[in-house]
């Protein structure tokens, strides 16, 4: 994995004033700030739009922080890959012998500060579940969980919670499901399930529990 380089776009009064002006033009509002913590694995849900992006990187040029992404090693290719780096990506590779989970709890260790987003959606389209890569990250590398949203109904966005993954999935995911479920999509019929797989399997089997 690459380390976030010199080549990623620095928050600053140029950045902020963007995100000033573009919310201002489109309606948009930033509700609250991000709480000045160092670490956080930063989810944004729901997915559901190609506006989801544009919208999210001005809510983090209004919070004057800077933020990073990951994405697949191939993406990461001449003038587009700088471009891709410029906005905070961060190269990821499948192929490689540490998976992505291993990969980022490693970049959090050898950081000081680091506020990786992560769209556990993983596509626009409608899911039955989220995957689990934000919580299995934010465990390894001991960082807490910071819940962003974008509300196309009110037409705001922001940080609402902050979680301490505890190791009791399906009681973290309870807190999450009840922040996200006032939370409108732009597509509200696309929207994920706010589920991981590993709920039901931590979950004790009904038929031994008698």
């Amino acid at each position: 994995m690459d380390q976030p380089n010199k080549v990623t776009l620095k928050p600053g009064m140029f950045t902020y004033s963007v995100g000033k002006i573009t919310y201002a033009l489109s309606g948009w509002k930033l509700v609250g700030d991000m709480p000045p913590i160092p670490k956080a694995v930063v989810i944004v849900a729901h997915h559901t739009s190609n506006w989801d992006f544009p919208i999210g990187l001005m809510a983090s040029y209004l919070t004057r922080r800077q933020y990073f992404w990951i994405g697949k090693h191939t993406l990461f290719k001449g003038m587009f890959g700088t471009f891709m780096r410029w906005l905070g990506g961060i190269p990821i590779d499948r192929n490689a012998t540490t998976n992505v989970v291993d990969q980022c709890a490693q970049l959090f260790r050898e950081r000081s500060e680091l506020l990786l987003v992560i769209a556990p959606e993983g596509t626009r389209k409608k899911t039955d579940h989220w995957k689990s890569g934000f919580y299995r990250i934010a465990s390894a590398a001991k960082v807490p969980i910071a819940c962003a949203y974008l509300d196309f109904k009110k037409k705001t966005c922001g940080i609402g919670e902050i979680h301490m993954p505890t190791g009791d999935i399906k009681t973290d995911m309870e807190k999450i499901r009840a922040f996200y479920r006032s939370k409108v999509a732009r597509y509200p019929e696309q929207a994920g399930e706010v589920r991981l797989f590993a709920e039901d399997e931590a979950a004790p089997d009904a038929s031994t529990s008698q």
